[in-house]
């Protein structure tokens, strides 16, 4: 074989070999890095849960109890705790998300306390294991002109299928004669509260009157919260059986999301990113940003005297009485029976002193 041959041939084995020895030291040193939150022992047992389902309230928009999973993944605080998270995008169905977890096809989603009980009440068991805040994200808009609810009777309102029970728990609340109020059915565009076709509009705290400020719109947001009407934010559930078989994985399943979450509040451009790169085209980062700001806000406002995903019990058998009295269960709940359908347990195990355990013990 000619010198040149031998010597051209001899630098290829050279180059493959070291780019062998360069992949293996990668790979050691990402499965160093996997469980470097974690003790051995915490870390096998998250690894026997194999890949685990996590199924978001509404595709990939900047939500609490969305937007800090996807962080947590693409940060790789899920690895740190050795579990392995397979992210699915929800259609915004509260009822095929309950029937997903509870037939155990995924292992966790978000999904709000008032719909976890509604789910029971069909047939579908969850576990609550978290919740924000007890303020929820339903609203009603109005024009700034308005300053008593009581104004709206006689009036259109506009909502996108069925008043929300907070929405119409609030009315009440406030004296409103509900059944003066004309109620039709609109699209997504909130832009038929200023234009007039409504006098009134539901919609959602982080959403709509974003839009409609965006647009140089001003109204008046009136929130169920503050009639002292229960409600949940940015609540999560996992499968019973499944939480029952791996603690620790659902323990350290929030504990990095709450660990992203506090990322997130300080990053949140970073972590809208993450989830425009898994959206696509379509996507809008400015509006998920203040989709987030929005509800980090409405959290902080409102659940500051508690640690972060703290379960209220008082305010699930609140929520129960309320379904109730709208007659929105089937078979009304006894408050115990209502209670056992949330743990507050887990996130008492991942707290220590009102703040979140990281690394894990």
């Amino acid at each position: 074989m000619p010198l040149h041959r031998t010597l051209r041939t001899a630098a290829a084995v050279t180059a493959a070999a070291s780019l062998l020895v360069l992949t293996a030291c990668a790979a050691d040193e990402a499965e160093a890095d996997r469980g470097d939150a974690i003790s051995a022992e915490r870390c096998a047992l998250n690894e026997e849960a194999g890949t685990i389902s996590f199924l978001t309230g509404y595709q990939y928009q900047a939500s609490a109890s969305i937007l800090e999973v996807l962080a947590a993944d693409e940060l790789g605080y899920f690895d740190d705790l050795c579990l392995d998270v397979e992210i699915q995008a929800g259609t915004g169905d509260t009822g095929t998300n309950a029937q997903l977890v509870a037939a155990g096809t995924v292992q966790f989603t978000s999904v709000s306390q008032q719909d976890l009980l509604v789910s029971y009440d069909n047939g579908l068991e969850l576990r609550g294991i978290s919740s924000y805040s007890n303020a929820g994200l339903e609203v009603l808009m109005t024009p700034t002109a308005i300053s008593d609810l009581t104004e709206l009777d006689g009036t259109i309102l506009g909502q996108k299928g069925a008043l929300p029970t907070t929405v119409e728990a609030m009315l009440d609340e406030a004296g409103v004669d509900v059944d003066s109020i004309q109620q039709v059915t609109v699209g997504y565009d909130p832009s038929v509260l200023p234009r007039g076709q409504v006098d009134s509009l539901t919609g959602f705290v982080s959403n709509e009157p974003n839009l409609l400020e965006a647009m140089g719109e001003e109204v008046a947001v009136w929130r169920p919260y503050e009639y002292e009407v229960p409600s949940s934010l940015g609540a999560m559930a996992v499968n019973p059986e499944f939480a029952d078989e791996h603690p620790t994985v659902v323990e350290d399943f929030l504990r990095a999301a709450f660990h992203a979450y506090d990322y997130c509040l300080d990053q949140a451009e970073e972590c809208v990113g993450f989830a425009a790169e898994l959206s696509g085209e379509g996507y809008d980062p400015e509006h998920n940003q203040r989709i987030w700001s929005t509800e980090t806000e409405v959290i902080a406002e409102t659940a500051a005297d508690r640690p972060l995903g703290t379960v209220d019990l008082e305010n699930v058998a609140a929520i129960n009485a309320m379904l109730a009295e709208y007659g929105l269960l089937e078979a009304p709940l006894a408050d115990d029976e209502a209670s056992g359908l949330f743990d507050p347990a887990v996130v008492e195990a991942i707290t220590a002193d009102g703040e979140l355990v990281w690394p894990a013990p």
